[in-house]
């Protein structure tokens, strides 16, 4: 039987296409996901090319649409050990740091809210603000071995976030002291911190590629670390 030949505009041609678009879009389009953000936090006293990597490696490998660096206003954790940079200096910094990197930006919601640094104030803050996200917490796996016993309510970090642990490569890792679920990159090692950062300018000694040249220009346009201006 010959196949019926419908005008464009009749009523059945049209039921037809509409059925036809319809099926295309329920099943070609994915639907509507949520966006996937990594939050990077720390003290970035100075911030290094250590953080640049984790954030890269994190984000190529699970997919991030960004990685917010959340910059500590007070580490409760570090400043009765020794003077913290003030911390609008350490925004300046990483903004520095990370100028020209795409996906990446900058937090200052804990510099903003003052006070000592909880990192469960800050998921719960940006849970509040945004219920588009996923929230993805990335940390090193040095800092992954205490945190249930160290940080501040260390059950709502885990609840409100994933927890992604960046490894190095040959190194054992007891995962029963993250939750289950937890997510774990391993990251070819950057030799390199902020302690040995800050020991190096102090001494006057060069920092190769340690941190960006960028980074190292403000330090010493600034003074920073007993840097000679």
């Amino acid at each position: 039987m010959a196949r019926p030949n419908f005008v464009l505009s009749s009523p059945v041609y049209v039921a037809r296409k509409h059925r036809e678009s319809a099926w295309f879009y329920t099943s070609r389009v994915p639907a509507t996901r949520k966006r996937r953000i990594g939050l990077l936090g720390g003290t970035f006293d100075p911030p290094h090319r250590g953080h640049l990597a984790a954030a890269a490696a994190v984000r190529a490998e699970l997919g991030l649409d960004e990685v917010w660096f959340v910059v500590a206003n007070d580490p409760w954790q570090k400043s009765g050990e020794r003077a913290v940079t003030p911390a609008p200096v350490r925004l300046e910094m990483v903004a520095t740091a990370i100028a020209g990197h795409e996906g990446y930006r900058i937090d200052d919601r804990e510099v903003q809210r003052g006070g000592p640094t909880y990192t469960v104030d800050t998921l719960e803050e940006i849970r509040g603000e945004h219920d588009d996200v996923d929230l993805y917490l990335i940390v090193g796996q040095d800092t992954a071995q205490k945190i249930s016993s160290t940080w501040h309510r260390s059950d709502d970090v885990f609840a409100l976030s994933t927890l992604v642990v960046v490894t190095r490569p040959g190194t054992q890792f007891n995962k029963s002291v993250v939750p289950e679920g937890s997510v774990f990159v391993e990251m070819t090692p950057v030799d390199v911190s902020s302690s040995r950062v800050r020991e190096a300018i102090s001494r006057g000694e060069s920092l190769g590629d340690a941190t960006p040249d960028a980074v190292v220009a403000f330090i010493r346009e600034h003074g920073l670390y007993g840097s000679a201006q």
